[in-house]
């Protein structure tokens, strides 16, 4: 790990989510302009990916392609280099065919799910068919892919499916911790989920949950690739105090990755990191 500062590390803003609501943090943008909005604050405080979902105006999760197009169209108009990274996770009451809604509106990147979990109460079903569809879209569009790992399943998955030549390499994973059902958030965890990804991966950590700030600085002294914060994850932006906004707790993230010793990426340099013209 001698080289864990020599890189600057990438900033993403997760702005609302499919879970998170109003009764969580009344913060939480729900329709597309607040989602606009949020993410080009976020970009300005030092955040190069908006990670996107949708909400209806009464902040029901959706999969409607026009509203993942009226985001990413302003999000572009706004900050023109900036990245979009949608979600085909969707939520758990949506068809496959609806979790690939985003795509129709043309983002950067897109997240995808190579396995099944359990979620909280729920069952997320991500069947390896449907994964493969995922990519197999994206790919055909010029989307760069990134996993969303839960467990450590999903990067083995992930690195088969790479090897196979199914997920373009390098790897782009994003390490997700804290969420029930999925791997815990630990120092032990963050070991555990490194172990099996090549040495080439641009790797993201994700915390759900109390442990946030915590993950986040570890990965940050462990040479992660990319960190991500936002109200998608995390209600708070301190103890018993709720997060303002989304770029309030991106101003706190590049804050603390400064403190320790790593640079932040611009917005150009997080292209060129993540390999997307």
């Amino acid at each position: 790990m001698a080289d864990w500062n020599t890189r600057p590390v990438v900033v993403t803003a997760a702005i609302t989510g499919a879970d998170v609501t109003r009764d969580d943090n009344p913060n939480v943008p729900y329709t597309p302009r607040e989602i606009a909005e949020s993410s080009l604050r976020s970009i300005e405080a030092g955040a190069s990916i908006a990670a996107l979902h949708v909400r209806e105006n009464d902040g029901t999760p959706s999969g409607r392609p026009e509203l993942f197009k009226e985001v990413i169209d302003a999000v572009r108009a706004g900050a023109p280099r900036s990245l979009t990274n949608v979600s085909t996770g969707g939520s758990n009451t949506m068809s496959i065919e609806e979790r690939m809604g985003g795509l129709q509106a043309r983002p950067d990147m897109c997240g995808v799910e190579t396995g099944s979990m359990n979620f909280g109460d729920e069952t997320f079903i991500t069947p390896p068919a449907a994964a493969r569809e995922i990519i197999a879209r994206a790919t055909k569009q010029g989307t760069a892919l990134e996993v969303e790992a839960f467990e450590v399943g999903h990067i083995v998955s992930a690195v088969r499916l790479a090897r196979e030549g199914v997920l373009p390499a390098p790897l782009r994973v994003n390490l997700v911790f804290g969420v029930p059902g999925g791997i815990d958030a630990s120092p032990e965890a963050l070991d555990a989920m490194l172990r099996p990804l090549p040495e080439d991966t641009f790797w993201t950590i994700t915390c759900v949950g109390r442990h946030h700030q915590r993950m986040l600085a570890l990965a940050l002294l462990r040479g992660a690739s990319g960190v991500r914060t936002g109200l998608e994850d995390v209600a708070y932006i301190g103890k018993g105090v709720l997060a303002p906004s989304n770029e309030a707790l991106v101003t706190k993230l590049v804050g603390l990755a400064k403190t320790l010793g790593r640079e932040v990426a611009t917005v150009e340099h997080a292209r060129e990191l993540i390999g997307v013209e």
